[in-house]
């Protein structure tokens, strides 16, 4: 395989990608080449070894310092060898933020793990700290170099799988809000940490909450600095809403992307991909989703400057407006077929089930309202909201938890 640079051109890229694939993953069988089975982790550390798991990080930290749309080109490079293991510059938001935001001790030791299987969750949202994530009251008191965490989080997403997760927590309750809260890396597998499901009215049940009990974490699993975690924080809850602003909440990662628009192969089955107003409404839904990328480019260029973008806010509102109007014009195009549902009426089923789970994109990462303040505030520049906690010991901030 040739030397990968900045300046190597997509068509040398993938053929490069594909030669390394094509010597070592065997498509049919998708496990790697000579094996009898696939063992993830082995695989995973193969992709990571050759830079392809983050080839847009520098090689110091196991990339290839390519450009985004470098990364990209392998992504769907290996996508069309149906291989595993790319993108997880992009798309694994555990390892991204600790590479972004945690010391150099935290990421040698916890980057080639996260980077070759572990899932990652995050432990932000609370019952009575939702939008206002700021107001969290799960505890962290020092014990050595350890901390005791105890506290509840909820709508966590694959809290049962995961082997880590990101946890906001309050370390110095005699400050305002937005300070004295530190930033974790948490084990998940220990003692003292009680997951429920919760059951989604798509019937899935990904969403948890998370009961935590005299639980530990190690000092060096600071994300960023002990009562600075508001800071590293900002860093992970940017990349998640570029990551939601791309559609990871919409069925088949990024189907709706790649070939023909699910919306135009459902008009097409039910007789109305000549309907002038249909095919308007189609063609406004693709015209949403291309504005969308283009923003998407633009906002990465500012977190590349910068390391996080408000823009994130526009592209996570702007795909929640996607995925709500795709929704609706499905509705429409079934009619009254919509009501029914179930394995018997798959179109009707599919239609109603991105329906349900485009709230999803709303409420995840901060709802759609939290973004358009974030978007006035920070992209548009207009007056903040009153604060009436300003300046306040977070202890003496009145809330329905005491």
């Amino acid at each position: 395989m040739t030397q990968l640079q900045r300046d190597t051109s997509p068509q040398d890229l993938s053929a490069s990608v594909l030669e390394w694939l094509d010597e070592n993953w065997d498509s049919e069988n998708r496990r790697p080449k000579g094996a009898t089975e696939y063992d993830e982790k082995a695989w995973l550390q193969q992709v990571l070894d050759a830079g392809f798991a983050v080839p847009s990080w520098p090689e110091e930290w196991f990339g290839l310092g390519l450009t985004p749309m470098q990364s990209g080109i392998i992504e769907k490079t290996f996508a069309s060898r149906k291989a595993p293991g790319a993108g997880r510059d992009r798309y694994h938001l555990g390892a991204i933020t600790v590479f972004k935001a945690g010391s150099e001790e935290l990421k040698r030791e916890m980057l080639p793990k996260l980077l070759t299987g572990p899932i990652c969750c995050l432990l932000y949202s609370e019952p009575n700290a939702g939008s206002d994530l700021a107001g969290i009251r799960t505890k962290a008191e020092r014990d050595g170099d350890e901390f005791v965490i105890n506290g509840q989080k909820i709508w966590t997403s694959n809290a049962q799988e995961a082997e880590y997760g990101m946890l906001l927590t309050r370390t110095d309750w005699d400050v305002a809000k937005h300070r004295g809260i530190t930033f974790f890396l948490f084990p998940m597998k220990q003692d003292g940490v009680d997951i429920r499901a919760i059951n989604q009215i798509t019937g899935e049940s990904e969403f948890n909450e998370v009961f935590i009990e005299d639980a530990r974490v190690p000092e060096r699993f600071i994300i960023g600095s002990e009562n600075e975690g508001w800071k590293s924080f900002q860093t992970a809850i940017s990349y998640e809403r570029l990551i939601m602003g791309q559609g990871i909440t919409e069925r088949g990662r990024g189907s709706a992307n790649e070939g023909r628009h699910p919306l135009i192969e459902l008009a097409q089955k039910v007789g109305q991909l000549h309907d002038p107003v249909m095919r308007q409404r189609i063609a406004q839904a693709l015209a949403y989703r291309e504005v969308n990328n283009l923003n998407n480019a633009r906002a990465k260029e500012e977190m590349l400057a910068t390391g996080t973008s408000s823009l994130m806010s526009l592209s996570k509102l702007a795909m929640s407006r996607i995925q709500h109007g795709e929704a609706a014009i499905a509705t429409d195009l079934l009619g009254a077929q919509c009501i029914l549902d179930g394995p018997d009426n798959p179109l009707a089923a599919n239609a109603n089930f991105d329906a349900a789970k485009a709230y999803m994109n709303s409420i995840g990462g901060g709802t759609d309202q939290i973004q358009r303040n974030i978007i006035a505030e920070k992209v548009l520049g207009l007056p903040k909201e009153p604060d009436a906690d300003k300046g306040i010991a977070f202890r003496e901030v009145k809330s329905g938890a005491n």
